[in-house]
């Protein structure tokens, strides 16, 4: 005896609701917020630069048909491409994540909330072009920090109290969801355009966290959320050509996403969206890490001067830490490529206490032949911090400690080095601000002439200036 199933169409999901009502109606009115997406912006598009710099990133750039030029297309910075705004969003969202140097947001699920710059950048410039050709007008650079702020919001608030990677997906999920919805909304889609083209981002299947983690840590981490951010470009057009969603894409009884790839449970989300996560927002300012490992590298860098000269002498590396960064990046064993090195607790420490220094040179192989680094490793032993496993997930602290004591053989000790917010947290900005704005200015220095270097700083420090400037003019600055 078989049950009828209903076939009458649902109401939208709640969860697609909010989102498409805040993307299309809420104002953001917070001056932190800007502040912060402007130089998230500018630290975003520096990391994208440096990768230009390695060439396994650079052979996934340009257009798939190699040639091939789309007139009024997206400008890729840094490059001389000029695409469909989907390959556009791609090549911006692999560039900005290849070396793991963009920010990042840590709560019960974590992530890179700029990685969704590539749909935004490249829709909002592909749009700008295209209004031009036709006699219209362009997007302003205020409409990418705004659309910024709101996948920023979109992706955080859904991580604080959901994980996916707990369930074996990966964080990406969230960077097309999130991109998605803003998109949708900077191409003009409808409430329900927004609704259908964000049903559809959560219908597709999504990708598996095996590329991050052993024995499989794999270069796809490094592109996958320009995958992803390219696919919500994608999912937004189809939308706008009028292609149909699917209202209970989530709680669809055996066959949502709930029941299929989340264990049956729905999403909690307990805070409503308004500009928390940029407010808040975690920078990379300091090393090409991931960030767990942050603060560890900090205190590594901190004994480099005690250590380094008795390295033979070294018994024991104690690293306390948080149950985060001991679930996902304390690996033991053989590591296999750049990818598996930069997820390493104990190979990024284990650099910075050799050579006082972490850059994304570290990771290629010629440095990682260095046998004194699988030395190290071996004599490192990570210990969990209750307190600060709590603290990692309280919403007033959000801190990501690690300390490291070195024990030697005679039995003499290090001091014990305790880091607790890494420089990129919101609580040491005044210090992080004026270094990130180094960082910049070092990854324009890497690829165009100081003329240009200097037209492009000028306009990022300026507020005003930046918010009321075309979004293909500003692109064009990065043009080489």
């Amino acid at each position: 005896m078989s049950s009828a199933i209903s076939n009458v169409r649902p109401d939208p999901d709640k969860v697609l609701t909010d989102i498409a009502d805040y993307v299309a109606g809420f104002v953001i009115d917070s001056s932190l917020a800007y502040d912060t997406a402007r130089y998230c912006l500018m630290d975003t598009l520096g990391c994208g630069l440096e990768a230009l710099s390695y060439p396994a990133c650079t052979k996934l750039m340009g257009p798939i048909v190699p040639g091939t030029v789309v007139p009024n297309g997206a400008r890729v910075p840094g490059t001389q491409f000029q695409l469909d705004p989907v390959m556009a969003a791609f090549n911006i969202g692999c560039m900005i994540r290849w070396l793991d140097f963009n920010d990042t947001w840590l709560a019960a699920e974590w992530g890179h909330p700029s990685d969704n710059l590539g749909g935004i950048l490249a829709t909002a410039d592909f749009a700008s072009r295209q209004n031009i050709a036709r006699g219209g007008e362009p997007l302003l650079m205020n409409d990418v920090l705004t659309g910024m702020i709101k996948a920023h919001e979109i992706q955080g608030v859904i991580a604080l109290e959901n994980s996916f990677n707990r369930v074996g997906l990966d964080h990406v999920v969230l960077v097309k969801v999130a991109s998605t919805a803003v998109v949708a909304h900077m191409l003009g889609a409808s409430r329900d355009e927004i609704i259908a083209a964000v049903s559809n981002a959560w219908v597709d299947g999504q990708s598996l966290r095996t590329y991050r983690h052993a024995p499989n840590t794999g270069s796809r981490k490094s592109w996958a959320a320009g995958d992803a951010t390219s696919r919500a470009v994608r999912l937004a057009l189809m939308a706008l050509k009028g292609e149909m969603g699917y209202p209970s894409a989530l709680t669809a009884p055996g066959w949502g996403f709930y029941d299929v790839l989340f264990e049956g449970k729905p999403l909690v989300l307990d805070r409503p969206y308004g500009a928390y996560v940029m407010e808040n927002v975690l920078f990379k300012i300091s090393f090409p890490a991931e960030f767990h490992a942050q603060t560890a590298v900090e205190a590594a860098l901190a004994l480099h001067p005690d250590v380094a000269p008795r390295l033979h002498e070294v018994r024991e590396v104690i690293i306390t830490t948080h149950e985060s960064a001991i679930r996902i990046i304390d690996k033991k064993g053989p590591l296999h490529n750049p990818a598996d090195r930069d997820h390493c607790i104990q190979y990024m420490t284990a650099i910075g206490l050799i050579h006082g220094s972490l850059t994304a040179l570290h990771y290629e192989d010629d440095v990682a032949r260095d046998p004194r680094i699988d030395e190290l490793r071996a004599k490192m032993r990570c210990v969990e911090n209750s307190q600060w496993s709590a603290d990692y997930l309280d919403p007033s602290k959000r801190s990501i400690a690690n300390a490291m004591q070195v024990v030697f053989e005679d039995g003499s000790k290090t001091r014990n080095v305790v880091v607790e917010y890494p420089v990129g947290h919101r609580r040491r900005r005044e210090e992080g601000i004026p270094l990130l704005i180094e960082k910049f200015k070092t990854n324009l220095a890497r690829r165009f002439p100081p003329k240009q270097c200097e037209a492009i700083l000028r306009v990022c420090l300026d507020a005003r200036k930046l918010e009321a400037m075309p979004v293909n003019e500003f692109v064009d600055l990065f043009v080489i």
